[in-house]
Order: C-alpha cells, then sequence, then structure tokens
C-alpha cells in the first residue's frame, strides 16, 4: 500500500495548524494521519488538532529536520503499518524547520517507497511579511519557499488587498503566480494537496551545511486563578520580545470557558478553546524566541501577574 505524505511549513504563526485542522475536520472521504513537530515541551497544536481526529502524533521539542529526523522516520513507518492505515499523511513542521533537509530525509527510499513524498505546501502570513519584511531576505524563509510546490497566503479574509497584493509580489519573485494561493480559515481544497494520482518523484533539493536554529522556548504554567484584565495589561511587555506565544488558559472573568491566546511579533488575539488546560491547571503557555532574548525569570514575573490575589 502506497500513503502519499503532505509536507507543511512556513515561519511561526502563519496559520499551519488552522490549514491542519481544517483539512482533518474535511478529508474529501480520505482518512489523514498528522504529525505535529512541537517546538517547546507543551504539545499546544497536536492537543488542537486531537480535538478533530484522533490520528494525531507528536513528535516534540525538537526540530524535525535535525534531531528529530529518526523519530519521524520511525513514526511514519509505525504510521503505515496500523489497521486500518491511512489514505494520507501530513506533517506540519515547526516554524523554524528548514523543509529542504526534511525533503532530503523524506527521500529515504526506503520510505519513500512505502510513503512518497507528494505535496510541499508553504504558508506565508501576508500582514507579517508587510510590518516585516526583512524576513523575506531570511534564509530559512527563503528556504521555506524554494521548497514549496505551493504557496498559500493565509488570512486573506482578514487582509487590505494592497497587504495581498503586496506579499504576491514578494512571493512572485520566487514562485509562478500560478503556484499562490490566497485561503481563508486554513480552507484548501485536499484534492490541492493530495492529487489522486502520485506525481513523480521529485529532485533532492541542494545538501547545504547544517545550521543551528537560534531559537529557544519557555513554558510556563500554573494553578493560580487567573485575570484577564492583568493578562491584557502584560501581554504585551512579552509579546514585543518574542517571535511567538501560544496556549490554553482558563480567566475567572470567564468561568468554564478556555480561552486560546496567539501572538505573533507584536499581534495577538484571544478566542475561545475547544480544549482546557490540562487537569488541575488554569495557563499553559509556550514561549519562543531567539536565542539569548528570552529570559525565563523575566517571563516568569511578569505572568505570575496575572494571578488573581
Amino acid at each position: 500500500m502506497i500513503v502519499p505524505v503532505l509536507l507543511v511549513a512556513g515561519a511561526l504563526g502563519a496559520g499551519k495548524t488552522t490549514l491542519l485542522n481544517h483539512l482533518l475536520a474535511n478529508p474529501d472521504g480520505r482518512r489523514i494521519a498528522a504529525v505535529v513537530n512541537d517546538f517547546g515541551a507543551v504539545d499546544i497544536d497536536a492537543q488542537l488538532l486531537g480535538t478533530v481526529t484522533e490520528e494525531v502524533i507528536s513528535l516534540k521539542n525538537g526540530c524535525i529536520c535535525c534531531s528529530l529526523q529518526g523519530d519521524l522516520l520511525r513514526t511514519l513507518s509505525s504510521v503505515i503499518k496500523r489497521d486500518p492505515a491511512p489514505d494520507a499523511i501530513a506533517i506540519e513542521t515547526s516554524g523554524i524547520s528548514d523543509p529542504a533537509e526534511i525533503i532530503r530525509n523524506l527521500m529515504d527510499p526506503v520510505i519513500f517507497k512505502v510513503a512518497p513524498l507528494e505535496t510541499v505546501v508553504t504558508l506565508v502570513d501576508p500582514q507579517r511579511l508587510h510590518d516585516e519584511p526583512d524576513i523575506a531576505q531570511e534564509s530559512l524563509w527563503r528556504s521555506q519557499l524554494r521548497a514549496a510546490d505551493f504557496v498559500l497566503l493565509t488570512k486573506s479574509d482578514l487582509l487590505d488587498r494592497a497587504v495581498l497584493d503586496q506579499a504576491r509580489a514578494i512571493v512572485g519573485r520566487t514562485k509562478p503566480q500560478s503556484a499562490i494561493f490566497e485561503i481563508a480559515r486554513g480552507a484548501v481544497a485536499p484534492d490541492l494537496l493530495f492529487s489522486r494520482d502520485l506525481r513523480a518523484p521529485r529532485e533532492l533539493p541542494p545538501q547545504v551545511p547544517a545550521m543551528a536554529q537560534p531559537f529557544a522556548t519557555v513554558t510556563w504554567a500554573s494553578q493560580a486563578p487567573l485575570s484577564l484584565a492583568r493578562f491584557q495589561q502584560v501581554i504585551g511587555r512579552l509579546a514585543a520580545r518574542t517571535l511567538r506565544i501560544k496556549g490554553v488558559l482558563q480567566f475567572t472573568e470567564h468561568p468554564g470557558m478556555p480561552i486560546l491566546f496567539q501572538s505573533v511579533a507584536t499581534r495577538g488575539t484571544l478566542a475561545p478553546s475547544p480544549l482546557p488546560p490540562a487537569d488541575g491547571l488554569t495557563a499553559q503557555l509556550v514561549l519562543i524566541g531567539r536565542e539569548g532574548e528570552l529570559d525565563p525569570d523575566e517571563i516568569e514575573a511578569v505572568l505570575r501577574g496575572i494571578e488573581a490575589p
């Protein structure tokens, strides 16, 4: 049996989990297994996707292009052997992963024979590209773009036409316009990602020297009552110096209503969460930043300030 693989890449906060969530909830008759690579000790993405389907496997606390390479190959082997076997496998990379190296690993002849890499899709947040145009010069961002068969401009329903057109123009320097699509809330036709007929094997990307990614994570959890008002007052101090914050919280102002918080750079959102924090906790947060720029003691002090007296 042959099980095609979809690789979902993109920067932190680009919308990868949202796309997978939609794909798992609308599989178009396919049984899809998801492999999620969370960078951090709390697998927030896998937990969220697990509310949609039980076919979610988490590779935690690392980058599957390097330290988790063996785990990825072993996981794919075990997923393929399930009864019943999935019709497709979707792999969500972490935002700090280089797809070129992951592609090389997936081209292992033993794996490719039964789980061929069919499609690589890279997600781009046009608003972030507008706010931080320098990211288009970063080697990791360019590698994510070059590896893609398709590029998806996310959150199109929330953005001005000028922002979307600017993103199209920047991405168009690397990819043809026919390979660029605009999507909203992760909605994309499964047939764009999984063709009914397997494509020919792709060429291996150029091999480049492996470079350590200068990222670090801090995980914070609490069992104390939390104040939403205090959270809104202090979270900006952390968002301004992190790349990504994601987690689930329970505030005293909204008893029984878990809240999902996500931020990319200085932009943050609060929305109802499909799952609460883990048993006994009122908060689980993962903060991702550049190495040397995250101070765990400062983060602890700031977040303790949201605990209600």
